[in-house]
């Protein structure tokens, strides 16, 4: 095991990260920064008393959210960058006054050690407290067991896949004091393809399809898994089948997650009633070519087996009869992170919109769902096993309220209130006074 903290900084190796990876990470900390100094974040709310209310006086309240306490953040290994060190489960954390303890993730030491080196160099020349940040490099499960149970621990967030978050989440909640564990796990985000969209752009939607399922080797966490189609999907098929097939072998994070991935493919390549249409195919180590499949909804109801996410660059092509299809597919799959709608000009989308909305933390129309904007009204969750908290995103300036907790203030004399509370507002921030928004003093 390797510890980093602001009493040891000192790089033993250099390494080069993506530039569309780093603008982002450093896009969300600039965010965060933002919410920091407007500071209305803490939703601060006061209801002032009336000594005349009957049949009892009314009782001056004031309520905010504070931070929890120290969070541990497990680094995720598809994203070195943007979850991992230095990612949104940091940023979040530390926006909301936290401490933050990071596991690195043992398939980028070097980049969370250049990560973390960036991280105390800053706390040092802005005299922060030292105990801000520390780094835990290591690959034992005891290791993150460890930091989950420490008694100190307030809240953990995590990315990765469902066994180990599912893990994390008992660990936190068999606790003689049970934490949160905000854990992002599996996700099939199911995108359907209505007639019209196939009649009107068919052949767009394929090529676009295909791109966002072998983007970043099919390692996406919102990575479209399950395609369902309805009506004449013949040519938008083939489509699909050649863009699939024209792909190049691609490099997945390790080779353990490359045989996992060859394994559920080769299985469900002997399901009954299932069609190979592109069959991966190792090639070297962790490499792997694409895999598409395709079936009916009757097959895709009654076979479990298809409902489990294959991580890597495969998708399930599934045909329906039409919208009833379409809803009963989609009330067995599990959550997920998107869903997807591509409707044509014509196409009456309602029906599946109440089908997938209850499924999903994200809906989209006619697009992909492997771009995730990082921006205050982004929500980067969704119902178990998508997450361990549906009414919580990893992605977003909302993702602070993961880390705080509220505390509410009664008859508090004001000079003892925190100044978010206090009449005079003196950090002046946007409040809700008596049910109204205002940014004024009292």
């Amino acid at each position: 095991m390797r510890c980093w903290s602001a009493a040891k900084r000192k790089p033993h190796c250099r390494g080069r990260g993506s530039r569309a990876s780093g603008a982002r990470t450093v896009g969300q900390l600039k965010l965060f920064a933002d919410v920091v100094r407007d500071g209305s974040w803490v939703e601060a709310v006061i209801d002032t008393a009336d000594p005349n209310r009957q049949p009892i006086p009314k009782p001056d309240v004031r309520r905010m959210f504070k931070p929890r306490g120290p969070v541990v953040v497990f680094g995720a290994s598809n994203f070195p960058f943007a979850f991992s060190v230095l990612g949104g489960d940091t940023a979040s954390a530390l926006a909301a006054g936290n401490p933050v303890v990071v596991k690195g993730h043992p398939s980028h030491p070097g980049t969370s050690e250049l990560f973390a080196g960036a991280m105390l160099a800053a706390i040092e020349s802005l005299d922060l407290p030292r105990g801000l940040f520390a780094l835990l490099q290591g690959s034992s499960h005891e290791l993150g067991a460890a930091l989950v149970k420490h008694p100190l621990t307030a809240a953990v967030g995590f990315t990765g896949s469902h066994k180990a978050g599912r893990a994390l989440f008992d660990l936190g909640a068999s606790r003689p004091r049970p934490i949160p564990v905000f854990a992002e796990m599996g996700s099939l985000n199911p995108l359907i393809v209505m007639p019209g969209a196939l009649r009107e752009r068919g052949d767009a939607i394929a090529k676009g399809l295909a791109a966002s399922v072998l983007l970043g080797v099919g390692q996406f966490c919102t990575k479209p898994g399950v395609i369902l189609v309805m009506g004449e999907a013949e040519a938008f098929v083939a489509k699909l089948e050649d863009e699939m097939k024209a792909s190049q072998p691609g490099t997945m994070l390790n080779q353990p997650l490359r045989d996992n991935f060859a394994q559920r493919v080769a299985a469900w390549g002997k399901i009954p009633d299932v069609t190979v249409r592109v069959a991966s195919k190792p090639a070297g180590y962790a490499l792997i070519t694409a895999s598409l499949f395709e079936t009916t909804a009757d097959v895709f109801l009654r076979t479990p087996e298809l409902r489990e996410e294959a991580f890597g660059p495969a998708a399930l092509l599934v045909r329906c009869g039409g919208v009833e299809d379409v809803a009963r597919v989609l009330r067995v799959i599990e959550g997920s992170l998107t869903g997807t709608i591509h409707k044509g000009s014509n196409d009456d989308a309602r029906t599946l919109l109440a089908a997938v909305e209850p499924i999903v933390g994200r809906v989209i129309f006619d697009g992909y769902p492997t771009g995730v904007e990082v921006g205050h009204a982004m929500v980067h969750g969704g119902p178990y096993p998508a997450t361990t908290d549906p009414n919580s995103t990893s992605v977003g300036t909302a993702a602070i309220r993961r880390f705080v907790r509220m505390v509410a203030y009664q008859n508090a004399p004001d000079a003892l209130l925190p100044p978010a509370l206090q009449n005079a507002n003196p950090l002046g921030i946007t409040r809700t006074f008596n049910g109204q928004r205002t940014a004024e003093r009292l």
